[in-house]
């Protein structure tokens, strides 16, 4: 009888360069605009030179590198060569200030910095305000003080290094309040061949030769990042678009046969949003299995995109600082909807943060997991901290409760619950519900400032295309979340804009719309 295989034996042998000796012409990235390929003998080559780049530039394992490019081909090269350089590897957002970038660079104390010529202006001003002493590359051309990557890789050897060893990425998180905190995972001197646990997640869905893998995020975010790293390691193709657009990802999905997608709920809410007429005229039966991230999906959302891709959905729940998560697949959801699902490994508590105490089935507090990756926020202990309760539990910061049977189900985000005469109001329930209004494209719901209770609901709407919004859609809106909701908990006001701060990743910085009623 042969001993049961370990976890380091179920992990080992999973990376690019296996499927560049084993399949050297199977694309790596198709670039989807232009159809350009990136085979897997190419990405081998190109990440070993960017590997040995750094060694020459200085970098030793542990170090740090920031990179500031779009969605193309070629941010695998130098992502997979910090990698296996044994680098912290961060992107940072392409709607990044100068300033912004500065923080970055100097909080992780990075010693490289990489960018596209695209974001050159931003990117030179960056590096100004950081000063000598920062070995910088330019992407796809030339910026004043930048050594051209190309150049600068070119006639370096295309093997491997001789202390080849696994990096990490390290991804700043945007935070509620204050500056933003690099989550840290120790280095764990492993091979590069040594897939991390949660790659092993994406094979257990089909991820390998013949899947193409389309994450339509930006390449700079947790899910986007990771899903198409682990599709390179298990031999699959990354379709790669430089930005969602909802009905070109219907043709890429068409053209290119796309099997795997990792996306976020707003994807999911522009796609429906298109005519019935685009939907029906794009064939999108090759696609196996969709997961979304990110947040929560609303509960009409997903049952329309269960009714037009099938029964193929998957939720997953985590974070960035991976405390710990829960999981979905569509039979379980339809039994439960609304939830995300249940912990797969260790536990989730409801605790009340005043007694920190844990809550009965179906009494709502702060969702807390067993479970986890150790991390810490770079740089910050008392963060990383406040992240614990008194048991050793761990929080993303998001209330919910647990029901009788273990499902999860997540009301709000801690810092965005309204408190509007003294009763608590979670402004996710009616973003969810005017969304679904086909006059609206999205929606932000919050609290402002009440002198009599303290703080009432806002609802700030971008109009759908050629809507024009007044007083009467106003009233419209208000009414129809009213329908659905108690009027506590609908807006007593909505204001319009053009569009509203959503990232390219679908997150919605609040934080930026409050400080107009601050």
């Amino acid at each position: 009888m042969s001993p049961a295989k370990t976890e380091f034996d179920i992990r080992r042998g999973h990376h690019p360069s296996i499927h560049a000796a084993k399949t050297p012409v199977q694309a790596a990235c198709i670039a989807a605009a232009s159809a350009d390929i990136l085979t897997y003998a190419e990405l081998e080559a190109a990440s070993n030179q960017t590997a040995h780049l750094f060694r020459k530039s200085g970098l030793a394992v542990g170090d740090s590198v920031v990179v500031f490019c779009q969605n193309d081909p070629r941010y695998y090269e130098i992502v997979w060569g910090a990698h296996r350089a044994g680098l912290y590897y961060t992107p940072v957002s392409w709607h990044s200030t100068p300033e912004e970038i500065q923080y970055t660079i100097e909080n992780a104390g990075a010693k490289a910095f990489i960018a596209s010529t695209r974001f050159a202006d931003t990117a030179k001003e960056a590096l100004r305000l950081v000063g000598d002493g920062l070995a910088a590359f330019s992407v796809f051309g030339d910026i004043e003080g930048f050594a051209p990557y190309e150049k600068a890789r070119a006639g370096l050897p295309k093997t491997p290094l001789d202390d080849e060893t696994s990096g990490r990425e390290m991804l700043y998180t945007s935070g509620t309040t204050g500056r933003p905190k690099g989550v840290k995972f120790p280095l764990t001197g492993e091979p590069i061949e040594n897939a991390q646990a949660g790659d092993l997640f994406y094979k257990a869905e089909g991820y390998g030769l013949g899947a193409v893998v389309l994450a339509p995020g930006p390449s700079y975010h947790a899910s986007p990042l990771l899903a198409t790293l682990a599709a390179h390691r298990f031999g699959a193709t990354v379709l790669v678009i430089d930005k969602f657009d909802a009905e070109e990802m219907l043709q890429y999905i068409e053209k290119y046969r796309v099997t795997h997608i990792a996306c976020v709920p707003t994807h999911f809410v522009r796609l429906l949003k298109l005519p019935d007429e685009v939907k029906r005229k794009y064939d999108v039966s090759s696609v196996q299995w969709i997961v979304h991230t990110a947040a929560p999906c609303p509960v009409d959302v997903k049952h329309q995109m269960i009714d037009w891709f099938g029964p193929i959905i998957l939720e997953v729940y985590s974070g960035t600082e991976r405390v710990g998560g829960s999981l979905i697949r569509c039979e379980e959801w339809l039994a439960h909807p609304g939830s995300i699902g249940k912990a797969p490994k260790g536990a989730a508590h409801v605790v009340d943060e005043t007694t920190w105490e844990e809550l009965p089935p179906d009494e709502i507090g702060v969702i807390y997991f067993e479970s986890g990756e150790d991390f810490a926020y770079h740089g910050d202990d008392e963060k990383t901290k406040s992240m614990l309760s008194p048991q050793g539990w761990r929080t993303l910061g998001d209330i919910g409760r647990i029901d009788e049977d273990g499902y999860i189900y997540l009301t709000d985000r801690k810092s965005n619950m309204i408190i509007s005469g003294g009763v608590n109001v979670y402004p996710q329930e009616s973003e969810n519900r005017l969304i679904t209004h086909p006059k609206v494209a999205d929606v932000a719901v919050f609290g402002i400032p009440n002198k009599d209770f303290g703080e009432e609901v806002k609802a700030v709407v971008q109009p759908a295309p050629g809507v024009t919004p007044d007083d009467t859609l106003e009233a419209e809106l208000i009414d129809y979340c009213k329908a659905a909701l108690a009027s506590l908990k609908c807006p007593r006001s909505v204001d319009f804009l053009e569009s509203l701060p959503r990232e390219d990743n679908g997150k919605l910085y609040k934080k930026k719309l409050l400080e107009r009623y601050s």
